[in-house]
């Protein structure tokens, strides 16, 4: 396994919403397993530290250590004492079906909140443009 931490983990962005309601731990178990799903992340990359990730998203150690435990149990990380914490040969198959199912399922969802709020779908392409627009200039994405 790698002794460094890889291009991938190091380009890979977390986005937490506190005001969400969801933990920021569940955010970023399911950021991490949808990174494997969708192939960002491979067998044998090495994630940073519990400590220096806590510190890059100024949130408490405690929750990365959770995060870290969790994805451990479901046999997506390995850690190996001395050496670090890395995506584990087990990983989630990275098969397009169970990629397509998350992706149709965030979407319908989406689709059907924003139909709720009036929204129209020919509107939707330039709210999300705009919304992009405006999250690349405030940064307001976290970054690993």
């Amino acid at each position: 396994m790698n002794s460094k931490i890889s291009q991938a983990v190091s380009d890979m962005r977390f986005s937490l919403d506190e005001s969400s309601g969801v933990p920021l731990y569940r955010q970023l178990i399911e950021q991490v397993e949808n990174a494997v799903v969708s192939g960002r992340l491979k067998s044998g990359d090495r994630l940073p530290t519990i400590r220096a990730l806590s510190v890059e998203l100024k949130i408490n150690p405690n929750t990365i250590s959770k995060v870290y435990n969790e994805l451990e149990i479901r046999g997506i990380l390995k850690t190996q004492v001395g050496n670090g914490t890395f995506i584990s040969e087990k990983t989630l198959e990275a098969d397009k079906d169970r990629l397509e199912m998350k992706i149709n399922e965030r979407l319908g969802r989406f689709l059907r909140e924003m139909g709720e709020l009036g929204v129209e779908k020919q509107e939707l392409v330039k709210l999300i443009e705009e919304f992009k627009e405006r999250e690349q200039e405030t940064g307001n994405n976290k970054e690993l």
